[in-house]
């Protein structure tokens, strides 16, 4: 098979990047937990698993015929997709502000890395934390503060009601408590 149908070009790996984006002139926030987390990965990808890869390939390459070999095929796909996840991991890292949500002090104002508790006009109550963008996780209710319930809720006070768009229109909240558990993206742990 000719090389022409197999190689991808860089653009086609910068497109295949499914990652939140950072709005252009701002910052790339990330909790120290957050930050943690990313660097352990970025280390794990670079140390352990590229060079396993890398063998496994080299394993594979001198086995000869290459056109049917699931070792090769997989291995070079494999690490092109490790190749693109430290490149990722890379960039995001370089461009991070690091910022520890416990050295805020006492305030009831909700900034990043805040734990919300908010209750809609029905009287639901919900909790989010605000993380960054890397950081998001539904199951933890850690939502980035870029998504549309941050930002209505960024800067507002306890007691503050506010309203935001919804896909089903305007809702009004009211904000409920606001706290700065730990260092780790939330108070339900790392």
């Amino acid at each position: 098979m000719s090389k022409a149908f197999v190689k991808e070009s860089a653009e086609d790996d910068e497109e295949a990047i499914d990652a939140p984006s950072v709005p252009a002139g701002s910052k790339n926030y990330m909790t120290p937990g957050g930050y943690r987390r990313l660097r352990a990965e970025l280390g794990n990808l670079v140390t352990a698993e590229r060079p396993e890869v890398v063998r496994t390939v080299s394993w594979a390459a001198s086995n000869g015929d290459r056109s049917e070999n699931g070792d090769y095929i997989y291995g070079k796909k494999r690490l092109r997709e490790i190749d693109r996840r430290i490149r990722f991991l890379t960039k995001r890292l370089e461009f991070a502000e690091v910022v520890d949500p416990a050295q805020r002090g006492a305030t009831d104002q909700v900034f990043f890395g805040a734990t919300v508790v908010y209750a809609n006009a029905d009287g639901v109550r919900n909790e989010v934390t605000i993380v960054g963008v890397d950081e998001v996780d539904p199951a933890r209710r850690w939502v980035s503060w870029i998504s549309p319930i941050a930002r209505a809720i960024l800067k507002a006070r306890e007691g503050d009601s506010i309203q935001f768009q919804t896909p089903s229109g305007p809702e009004t909240i009211e904000i409920l408590e606001v706290r700065y558990d730990n260092s780790d993206g939330g108070s339900s742990g790392a």
